[in-house]
């Protein structure tokens, strides 16, 4: 009767154990839905090459198009894509984008943040109130007559896509989507990163977004940070570090 009454013991402590372990298991699964957001001045084809590592190392990965005619419009458009995904996903902005993602990133769904030489932005602040705090090199952005925004093309390659090819800069710089200027001055309006894991990459030779400004808002926000040695499109030429850094990411979020 003892013995019998002991092995029962033993069995349902197994029993919690391993109930408890597969919890613990399944809590800290990777993250395997990746959602990208690009910036300004440019569209999501920007992301391909990460997009195609991603996929290859077997992430389902989609990429929004977000319209840049109003802040809110954008940040509707990304959540619509994260809700779309069974499961959580890691959401990825690049510039302008990490605006979108900190403000996205509050979706139930999402499981961690990473900003690629991206505006890390509190509650209340702006894209624009960051850049106010440490300009940026480039003096190349220049308003259209009804308030869009666009980089002068004989600029285009020196300031924003320094280390790709310059026929590649030329077409970015021909193809450039021009967005809302509004968008830039509209404050978040709850920081997903005090909630959610955080990671970015710095891009050191950024001309758009002042290094030393990516540094702080990384300090800020705590996110894991690599520094990288690249223009503003370190997803367009260092793709297998950016890669490599989301799947950081995803790997590390629910952990």
């Amino acid at each position: 009767m003892k013995l019998s009454s002991t092995v029962t013991r033993i069995a349902s402590a197994i029993t919690f154990s391993l109930v408890a372990f597969g919890s613990t298991a399944a809590s800290a699964a990777p993250v395997k839905n990746i959602v990208l957001v690009h910036g300004y001045f440019a569209d999501g084809s920007g992301w391909q090459a990460v997009s195609n590592i991603l996929s290859h190392d077997g992430y389902t990965v989609s990429v929004v198009q977000e319209p840049e005619t109003s802040f809110a419009d954008d940040v509707k458009a990304t959540t619509r894509v994260v809700d779309a995904h069974d499961g959580p996903s890691i959401l990825v902005g690049h510039s302008y984008g990490g605006a979108v993602i900190t403000e996205a990133g509050n979706d139930p769904k999402v499981a961690g943040l990473v900003y690629i030489a991206a505006f890390e932005p509190d509650a209340g602040e702006s894209a624009m109130d960051l850049a106010k705090k440490i300009p940026s090199a480039s003096q190349a952005i220049k308003p259209t007559a009804d308030g869009f925004l666009y980089i002068d093309p004989k600029s285009f390659h020196a300031d924003f896509a320094a280390d790709i090819p310059a026929a590649e800069a030329r077409f970015m710089a021909a193809s450039q989507v021009m967005p809302n200027g509004q968008t830039f001055g509209t404050p978040i309006t709850t920081a997903a990163w005090k909630t959610k894991p955080s990671w970015a990459l710095v891009a050191t030779a950024d001309r758009m977004i002042s290094p030393d400004l990516e540094r702080f808002m990384t300090k800020r926000a705590g996110s894991t940070t690599i520094d990288v040695k690249s223009s503003h499109v370190a997803y367009l030429s260092q793709a297998p570090k950016v890669a490599k850094l989301i799947e950081l990411a995803a790997n590390n979020a629910q952990k």
